[in-house]
């Protein structure tokens, strides 16, 4: 499965952005999907993950009420709805899937990732 993230860019603090991941070619409506993001020298920690069906939402808690994930299965795309961000929530966001229903908050539950999309917020 090929992924494709996109939508990152400097944001000041308080703004907000919109992330996409698509998988095109590919229907995904089996595959569970979660957004991850990684600082510089940290490890890659998760953000948000969504069902096949999208009926079941999970979400770190420093993102829960500020962020919203959701999938368009006609579009076989998912997407990363960031308000109120935050200089703290500056990262690379990846985004994952994996085949199976339930929304996993573990990278190692994923096994296939797009590449980065950088974020950026300005104090």
């Amino acid at each position: 499965v090929q992924l494709q993230a996109s939508g990152g860019g400097l944001v000041q603090a308080g703004g907000s952005l919109r992330l996409s991941c698509a998988a095109p070619g590919r229907t995904f409506s089996s595959y569970a999907m979660g957004w991850f993001r990684q600082r510089p020298g940290d490890e890659r920690t998760f953000v948000a993950a969504i069902s096949w069906n999208g009926s079941v939402r999970n979400y770190a808690p420093s993102v829960q009420g500020r962020f919203t994930i959701s999938r368009d299965n006609g579009k076989n795309t998912i997407y990363l709805q960031m308000d109120s961000l935050e200089p703290e929530d500056t990262a690379n966001y990846y985004c994952a899937a994996r085949r199976a229903s339930f929304p996993y908050t573990r990278t190692e539950h994923y096994a296939y990732w797009g590449q980065g999309t950088q974020v950026t917020v300005s104090s």
